[in-house]
């Protein structure tokens, strides 16, 4: 991920009086708490966008895959594994409740123009095999108005879009490895 900050980090390289890139994201795959990301850079508005692929060799921050669990309630809703209760959507404090224990949102895609998205994720059965789930596509401008909470959907996704770019800006969990050989130095000056 070196080679690419100085062209998408959090400052450009290419003048003093330059920001940030411009980057949309297209999609997105969070396995085994690794990023993987396709998205657009442009170093300003007038600039042709570049599309990259990347997959993030460190861990995601809490704060992203927290965001994506906030997209599990949408993603029952929308392929119909479960139904709306009273105590179906959590306030933004709290974790989700225990009806949505084995369900995850491991990743999306977004519609052009970014204005729709298709949620993917998983449900563990009983057993320990696995579900995919794929939800059809959900537009942000649906006239119809055929799901209630399409502008919820929106705003947690476009918090989910927030970290997503801060991953791709260098935002990842701090974690440092122990070296294989090393040893505790109490056990260092232990009696023989």
């Amino acid at each position: 991920m070196s080679l690419l900050l100085p062209l998408v980090g959090p400052t450009n390289t290419y003048g003093p009086e330059s920001a940030a890139s411009i980057i949309t994201i297209l999609k997105v795959k969070l396995k085994d708490q690794h990023l993987t990301c396709e998205f657009t850079e442009q170093r300003t508005h007038d600039a042709p966008p570049r599309a990259f692929a990347l997959t993030c060799a460190e861990h995601v921050h809490p704060d992203l895959t927290h965001r994506l669990t906030r997209l599990v309630p949408h993603l029952c809703l929308l392929t119909e594994q479960l139904t709306e209760g009273p105590d179906y959507w959590p306030d933004e404090s709290e974790e989700l409740p225990a009806l949505f224990e084995g369900f995850k949102v491991t990743g999306f895609s977004m519609g052009r123009g970014q204005g729709g998205v298709t949620l993917t994720g998983q449900r563990e059965l009983t057993g320990g095999r696995v579900l995919n789930l794929t939800m059809p596509y959900q537009s942000f401008d649906d006239e119809q108005g055929s799901y209630p909470y399409g502008p919820l959907l929106e705003t947690e996704l476009l918090e989910a879009l927030t970290e997503v770019e801060a991953a791709l800006r260098g935002k990842c969990t701090d974690y440092r490895q122990l070296d294989l050989f090393e040893q505790p130095v109490a056990q260092l000056g232990g009696a023989q």
